[in-house]
């Protein structure tokens, strides 16, 4: 049981917290001219509070038998790990705070932008083996990847991710994805597991089938967790071997920008008195919107005021 209880900001500012997870992306795969390592164009949206998705209706793979002419990942053999490592977490305090790598290896996600839905669940349903041949090509690519990456940042966690999943049920079968994801996800988690670091994985929507699999290799963090899931029946199944991230609903009253304070804060006291209890819990109250919508900041503050007031001594007050 926790002491107190983790807040997780998860990108947002959060004056007078010690962000509680570090997420240090290696520099030399930043996207350049909106564009990945692949030459996926991604757009950012307002919406999504400046996150990016593939560019629609700009797709560079458009038939899967072509992908050993399209698809070509990096050289790894001239990079310099340890001194990215220097650079990128250079002022962070390990003392004070968790260090997570997420190297990739979203194969589903890397299909999807690489053809766009249409394509690409249609390409999984009548060629999976080439679809096999391309994951097993990226698949070494990214398995060494994380060898380096974990040898020169040495993190306290190391990120799996991969949205496979809509707010009603995965986007393919369970016996496709045990088939086609599940394999390379245990490879690439492999390093990790056998050095002893935990992972964490990211996968949005209705995908708590996904759990046991995810545990067999090394999983003991979802993130984010969301109420489509049926969640006190999860915190019954595995109690604190995994610990939730979130537990957020898209009607969460800090979403909005004509919600109230008194709004925002009753949401935030009612997630934590939901999903504190017996802990394995990271609070979280994500607030995202247009730029120049000047309730964001203020939902932010009331949120993490909230926390503070109600929250972090939760564990305390309710022993």
């Amino acid at each position: 049981m926790p002491e107190w209880l983790p807040f997780d900001g998860y990108g947002m500012e959060t004056p007078g917290i010690e962000p509680m997870i570090t997420q240090v992306n290696c520099s030399a795969f930043v996207r350049h001219d909106n564009k990945d390592m692949f030459g996926v164009e991604y757009t950012a949206t307002d919406s999504a509070g400046g996150g990016s998705l593939p560019t629609p209706n700009y797709f560079i793979l458009k038939d899967i038998h072509d992908w050993p002419d399209v698809i070509k990942v990096p050289d790894l053999s001239d990079i310099d790990f340890n001194e990215l490592a220097r650079k990128d977490m250079e002022g962070i305090d390990r003392s004070k705070t968790a260090i997570k790598i997420r190297p990739g290896g979203g194969y589903f996600q890397l299909l999807m932008s690489f053809m766009g839905f249409t394509e690409g669940l249609f390409t999984l349903a009548v060629d999976p083996e080439e679809v096999y041949n391309l994951f097993e090509y990226l698949a070494d690519f990214y398995d060494e990847l994380a060898v380096r990456m974990i040898d020169a940042y040495r993190p306290d966690i190391f990120g799996l991710g991969d949205d496979v999943a809509s707010a009603q049920n995965l986007f393919i079968s369970y016996p496709m994805w045990s088939e086609l994801v599940k394999p390379f996800q245990q490879r690439f988690a492999k390093h990790a597991n056998e050095l002893g670091i935990p992972c964490s994985m990211h996968c949005c929507g209705k995908c708590d089938v996904l759990i046991d699999d995810w545990m067999s290799y090394g999983v003991k963090i979802w993130d984010p967790v969301q109420t489509m899931n049926d969640i006190p029946a999860i915190k019954e199944k595995y109690g604190r071997s995994l610990i939730l991230a979130g537990c957020g609903s898209h009607q969460d009253a800090f979403l909005f920008s004509w919600s109230t304070e008194e709004e925002v804060r009753e949401c935030m006291r009612k997630k934590i008195d939901s999903y504190a209890p017996n802990g394995g819990y990271f609070c979280r109250g994500y607030v995202v919107g247009p730029k120049d919508d000047p309730t964001v900041a203020l939902r932010r503050n009331w949120v993490v005021d909230e926390y503070l007031k109600y929250g972090r001594d939760w564990y305390q007050r309710n022993a």
